[in-house]
């Protein structure tokens, strides 16, 4: 299965003060996450970088000034950008998903080989993930991301594998 290099991580949702720093709206799990990066890339080609001088979450957000930017006018024009992360600057945790490389999996049950249709969204309601699997009829279930539930993840073959707990599904004993 084909991931792409640059992933989204957010975007720059306004100014934040008259010296040129910006408000990103983080696309991910944790803001303070943002907060790591030396860089972002404005394109997902990775072709056009920019350096970040300083970054700390604010209420939520991400608070950051980059080199080059410095006065609320020169901000202003990098509202909306969608910033870029490179994935091989990082190195998740083991049994650790880019959302965007689930989407897409077929999702089976470990033990019987059935398939339950594609893993079509992942929300994040609270205390687990939950992923949206819908079937070739358009019938979404929803299963919680965790261990008991979601066996083994496969993103070279693009499977992921479940157990899915008793009453989950109607139709399952």
């Amino acid at each position: 299965m084909a991931y792409q290099r640059f992933l989204e991580t957010g975007q720059i949702v306004s100014t934040h003060g008259i010296k040129g720093e910006v408000r990103i709206q983080p696309w991910c799990d944790d803001s303070a996450f943002l907060t790591e990066f030396d860089s972002f890339y404005l394109d997902k080609q990775g072709k056009n970088s920019i350096m970040v001088e300083s970054a700390r979450v604010h209420k939520n957000v991400v608070v950051a000034k980059f080199q080059g930017i410095d006065t609320m006018e020169q901000a202003q024009k990098m509202r909306n950008c969608i910033l870029y992360i490179d994935r091989e600057e990082l190195e998740l945790p083991e049994d650790t998903y880019f959302i965007q490389d689930l989407i897409g999996l077929t999702v089976k049950n470990v033990d019987t080989g059935k398939v339950y249709g594609k893993l079509t969204q992942v929300s994040q309601p609270g205390a687990n993930d939950v992923y949206h699997i819908t079937d070739d009829q358009k019938k979404e279930r929803l299963i919680p991301a965790i261990p008991d539930v979601v066996i083994r993840t496969d993103l070279k073959d693009g499977i992921m594998e479940i157990r899915p707990l008793k009453g989950l599904f109607e139709d399952e004993d």
